[in-house]
């Protein structure tokens, strides 16, 4: 199995977006519609981590290795951590935090050190620039999943060649999260990440689904299915919890390989409680 996220085997293809109005724009031409802005300081490290363990070999290859944090919040407390933990990794970052609000840009112009980090106004067509890799995380609870994939498009269309988007959700601590990492021919992965520990059960994790999965969770659905799959295998594990909720983890990921489950990356990430399927089998039907 490859140890990248990026892996272009089989890719599903975006929706095509019907005849309807734009997401709305504000100032600037920035598309979109603000978000609560709440963050908290390591709340999108299980990200962050799964960035610097499968993106790496993608910025250093760049000519520029731009990464664009979109939504960052009313805080910039989460790009400078995806500045720090990307750049002990990466000469040369770019770390350019978006946001539609403008007085969030001014709030956090003392943060500003162009160009490692700079703060603008922007949205999902990304300001105009053009990243390697976008991170948008939590940005598109509030919009309905038609709206969501248009986003998805915008957003795919705006990054640079060979670029990758990751776009997730996770509560607001950080201790769960689901992403789906796209590039500009549509969603590739799906990834479940969470402090094992905090489970009754991986299915737990459905209420982080992104938008194109969370309402697909139903009997007939594949992402249903892998849920109930993992579930299973969780259960089945249940004697691995002696040695600790990470290795029960592990057994139940194996355990999903063993039946057929297409998983991407290697098994030091199950260990962090992470596990990455390919789109195609979680992707509605």
């Amino acid at each position: 199995m490859s140890d990248s996220g990026s892996d272009h085997t089989a890719k599903a293809v975006l929706p095509p977006a019907r005849k309807r109005p734009r997401l709305a724009a504000g100032r600037a031409r920035a598309m979109g519609l603000p978000t609560r802005g709440t963050t908290n300081a390591n709340r999108l490290r299980r990200v962050d981590r799964w960035l610097v363990a499968t993106q790496v070999p993608r910025l250093r290859d760049a000519a520029r290795p731009l990464v664009v944090d979109l939504g960052y919040g009313a805080s910039a407390v989460t790009t400078l951590e995806l500045v720090a933990r990307l750049g002990d990794e990466v000469d040369g970052l770019e770390v350019v935090g978006l946001e539609i609000d403008p007085e969030r840009v001014a709030s956090v112009e003392a943060d500003r050190d162009p160009p490692r980090v700079d703060f603008r106004v922007g949205g999902f067509e990304l300001a105009g620039l053009q990243p390697v890799v976008v991170r948008a995380f939590n940005v598109l609870r509030q919009y309905d999943e038609e709206s969501a994939a248009r986003a998805w498009q915008t957003m795919c269309a705006a990054l640079g060649a060979g670029g990758l988007l990751v776009e997730g959700t996770c509560d607001e601590w950080g201790r769960r999260a689901t992403w789906v990492a796209l590039d500009e021919s549509g969603p590739l992965t799906l990834t479940l990440s969470a402090k094992a520990s905090d489970l009754e059960r991986p299915s737990d994790l459905a209420e982080r689904l992104p938008k194109a999965l969370i309402h697909h969770n139903v009997p007939g659905q594949p992402v249903h299915a892998f849920l109930q799959a993992f579930d299973a295998a969780w259960a089945a594990a249940a004697g691995f919890s002696t040695f600790g909720p990470r290795q029960r983890w592990t057994a139940s990921v194996e355990a999903l390989a063993e039946q057929g489950w297409p998983l991407v990356g290697s098994s030091r990430r199950w260990r962090h409680g992470e596990t990455t399927v390919r789109w195609e089998a979680v992707a509605p039907v």
